[in-house]
């Protein structure tokens, strides 16, 4: 017997008819013998729907009543599988973020999980009783609603499974592992068998829509075992495996006996949700950058790209920077009501622009990397607007309506598109 923590997204939730082929997989584990938590998202869209109602009330609305409109989406998927796992024959019940409680600090609408308690849902789990758990909310220090951000659901289900000891924590999406790309984009997209955790880290956190960027941080840290599965496959065929999120030492172990090499490329993701700000003729002195980032970290903005253009004769330079796109509206409110205090001439934003990104652990041993990425992407004409890096990650912003090409022609230049047919 194991205890086991079950994740399922929002297509998986989508309506009453996959709601029942969600129980009934939950119910095939049960049958097992094997301790269950399941831990559900809002219904696809409904997020979408509730954040629309938001932005009408208030296109700057106040985090905290919109973590009370968007938690609802959750709440109501938790009520429904609790109440189709008892209709099947399974003793289930739902346990609200705040009924445990799933304890969070920081900001609302991007709250962090502090702690959980566990004292009821672990005896529930061990009397045989399924526990269903809404996704993506918690409570704050002051009883009200929080949430995590949106893919917060995937956290959840990390934090669930390292707080009752789980043995693995199985994350249920519309596809059946972790693919070298979209394979919407790229049909030649190859299913990765494992992936270690630091490549799954900024896979996520550069646009892979699987899992969310701080559940992969939360399972390295905590050392859960993480698998990703499709909702869709046939739950008794146990040759189906997903993709199994590891370790670096474990994929070593494993790559050695199989006696294969590590692929240099472990995959390329691309992100449409990034906004571009260029804030110009900033003065060129001590401080003057941080008069840009510090209010924008306090208002708990995340700035990704940052490119500061040099200008020694004027005394001045442009600042460019990238920052989700929900987030766009709010960063410029905030740098325009402190304009004075920093001494910029003018801010110009582009909300049609995408990062591309190549990950891969094999970057650490292998020079050359980027000059792929930068003549592959100008052979076909698509011009590079920025560019970061880290150890094992390039990313750069390019145009958004050139985001599939850019995918296609780089999948196919680091040599990642499986063998034809």
């Amino acid at each position: 017997m194991a205890r086991i923590v079950m994740k399922f997204g929002g297509t998986s939730m989508a309506g009453m008819e996959r709601i029942r082929n969600v129980a009934a997989r939950v119910k095939y584990v049960v049958d097992q013998g094997h301790e269950v938590a399941v831990v559900v998202s809002a219904m696809a869209g409904e997020t979408d729907r509730l954040v629309g109602f938001c932005k009408e009330a208030s296109p700057l609305y106040d985090p905290a009543e919109y973590d009370v409109v968007v938690a609802a989406g959750e709440q109501v998927t938790s009520g429904l599988l609790a109440m189709t796992l008892k209709a099947m024959g399974v003793d289930a019940r739902s346990w609200l973020g705040w009924q445990l409680p799933i304890r969070t600090v920081e900001a609302h609408a991007k709250a962090r999980i502090e702690s959980i308690d566990t004292g009821a849902l672990v005896a529930a789990m061990q009397a045989g009783q399924v526990a269903v758990i809404p996704g993506f909310q918690g409570m704050m220090a002051d009883q009200r609603v929080s949430t995590l951000g949106r893919g917060g659901s995937d956290t959840s289900a990390v934090a669930v499974a390292a707080a009752v000891k789980a043995d693995r924590c199985d994350i249920y999406t519309d596809v059946d592992g972790v693919y070298t790309t979209d394979p919407r984009i790229v049909a030649r997209a190859r299913k990765l068998d494992l992936v270690t955790y630091e490549e799954m880290l900024e896979l996520a956190s550069v646009g892979a829509k699987v899992l969310q960027t701080r559940s992969v941080g939360l399972a390295m840290k905590e050392s859960v075992v993480v698998q990703v599965l499709s909702s869709f496959d046939d739950p008794t065929q146990d040759d189906l495996p997903g993709t199994l999120i590891v370790s670096d030492a474990e994929l070593e172990a494993k790559l050695k006996d199989s006696k294969m090499e590590r692929q240099l490329i472990t995959g390329i993701a691309h992100d449409k949700n990034e906004a571009k700000i260029i804030v110009t003729r900033v003065p060129d002195r001590p401080g003057a950058v941080a008069s840009i980032f510090t209010p924008l970290a306090d208002a708990a903005i995340n700035v990704d790209m940052i490119i500061q253009n040099d200008s020694k004769e004027k005394e001045e330079t442009d600042v460019t920077f990238t920052v989700p796109r929900a987030d766009l509206a709010r960063s410029v409110d905030i740098l325009e009501a402190r304009k004075d205090a920093i001494g910029f001439r003018r801010i110009i934003t582009d909300a049609e622009v995408a990062k591309i990104s190549v990950v891969g652990v094999g970057m650490r041993s292998h020079a050359g990397v980027a000059a792929t990425m930068f003549k592959t992407l100008a052979d076909r004409g698509i011009n590079i607007e920025a560019i970061s890096t880290s150890e094992i990650k390039v990313s750069v912003l390019i145009d958004e309506d050139e985001t599939e090409l850019a995918v296609r022609v780089l999948h196919t230049a680091y040599g990642l598109d499986a063998p034809a047919a």
